[in-house]
């Protein structure tokens, strides 16, 4: 069994991450998200997805983009028939 790095609890089911130099122990993939996502530069959201990338921020959407940012990017894309 293991120590979530996050909540603390000991599970015989948990699991590591390692992506470069970080190394970190959960059980859950909930813990896990918590940790690592990024969080949306405006409303704090965890990102699951692509996110929006302006510059260096990122946001979980484009309200969030447009909202913090300025910027007119659409979570739509419409294909041109």
């Amino acid at each position: 069994m293991a120590r979530c790095d996050m909540c603390g609890n000991d599970y015989d089911r948990s699991f590591t991450i390692t992506r470069g130099d970080r190394t970190a122990t959960y059980d859950s993939l909930e813990c896990a998200i918590s940790a690592w996502a990024p969080a949306c530069g405006k409303c704090g959201c965890r990102i699951l997805g692509h996110g929006v990338e302006v510059g260096d921020d990122v946001y979980c959407c484009s309200h969030c983009a447009r909202d913090a940012e300025g910027v007119t990017h659409s979570d739509h894309a419409r294909a041109q028939l």
